[in-house]
């Protein structure tokens, strides 16, 4: 079927001929649908309206360039925010005014940190750091028993900066499921969870299934 949108010469298409694929029709209702909904309107009428799918189509493509505009603007918007707050990153990384330690429990090095962010990243580190035992000087500490100084300074770079490279992300993630479980840190579990359901393979079915069940992740269980 020629289609007056996607063919190599759209232009060479004139009424009665300036018709459109099935898959530009089912794209222009996609783009049409989630304008709408995050317009807060209901979207195409799911009842078959005629009158009513091409009202919305009207509006619906009146408003893509707008949309897509105010999309770019929050995108940059949000770029501009990572930027500034990747501050937290630089002061763990050069140990700017740090005032707890880490012990890791493979009796590693111990690993710098500020304890406002700690506490502020997990409900079970601030009742840590609230109890009597942590009000001591600056050279206190608190220890991960579960946690080996590798997977430590992975967990305390994720804090601080909401990410980590990919080949520290592979190599700790099972660790770092399990710790998002126990000191509940959601945004962590979310972006293990992801990780190991984009990578999950027969090879490593049964590990993701044992981290599943230990933190009682019911997304990776319930995964075909």
């Amino acid at each position: 079927m020629d289609c007056s949108i996607c063919s190599a010469m759209p232009s060479l298409f004139r009424p009665p001929r300036n018709t459109i694929c099935g898959a530009c029709y089912e794209g222009a209702r996609t783009i049409i649908t989630l304008t709408n909904k995050l317009d807060g309107e209901k979207g195409s009428d799911k009842t078959g309206n005629t009158s009513s799918s091409l009202s919305n189509m009207t509006k619906g493509f009146a408003n893509a360039l707008k949309w897509v505009k105010e999309m770019k603007e929050m995108e940059d918007m949000l770029n501009e925010k990572i930027s500034y707050l990747g501050g937290f990153a630089a002061a763990f990384r050069d140990r700017i005014h740090t005032d707890i330690q880490v012990k890791p429990g493979d009796n590693g090095p111990f690993v710098p940190a500020h304890k406002a962010l700690l506490a502020a990243r997990s409900d079970i580190f601030r009742n840590i750091l609230d109890s009597d035992g942590c009000k001591a000087p600056p050279t206190e500490t608190i220890t991960l028993h579960e946690l080996n100084h590798e997977e430590v300074e992975s967990l305390l770079e994720f804090l601080y900066s909401g990410d980590l490279p990919k080949e520290k992300v592979e190599k700790h993630v099972y660790s770092l499921s399990i710790a998002a479980d126990k000191y509940e840190i959601p945004f962590l579990q979310m972006f293990c969870s992801h990780h190991m359901l984009s990578s999950l393979n027969s090879t490593n079915a049964l590990d993701i299934l044992e981290i599943s069940d230990s933190c009682s992740n019911q997304s990776l269980k319930e995964q075909p």
